[in-house]
């Protein structure tokens, strides 16, 4: 038996709707990322800049990444497993969290909403 293609199109709207504000989501922290993160840092494995890449970083051992050498003595003491409430703390005020860190000039993001959407991005960016 053959569906009629209206059928199939009115079947997926509902499908394609429920999906929409999980991309947004995705974008909007994607955004935030790009604006406030992305001049250091990015989320490609192995694609290390002025900062270590941010992929993979949830679960990870603060100042341990292998491939990148430009940690500071600080992060690489520091006893620190980036989870999203250790990520939001950090985005918010770096010197706090880990004081002697190399993040120079930055100094967080007050925006509880702009940090949210900063470690939801990074916790799609995966290794």
């Amino acid at each position: 038996m053959r569906f009629p293609v209206t059928a199939m199109v009115s079947a997926l709207i509902p499908c394609i709707a429920l999906c929409a504000p999980v991309r947004a989501q995705d974008d909007a922290g994607q955004i935030a990322f790009n604006n406030a993160c992305r001049t250091c840092h990015t989320v490609r494995e192995g694609d290390n800049r002025l900062g270590p890449s941010l992929s993979g970083v949830i679960g990870r051992k603060a100042g341990s990444l292998p491939s990148y050498n430009n940690y500071s003595e600080s992060m690489k003491k520091a006893d620190l497993v980036w989870d999203k409430n250790n990520l939001d703390r950090f985005i918010a005020n770096p010197d706090q969290v880990v004081p002697g860190n190399n993040m120079k000039p930055y100094g967080g993001i007050a925006s509880a909403d702009e940090r949210a959407k900063i470690v939801a991005f990074l916790g799609t960016a995966t290794r």
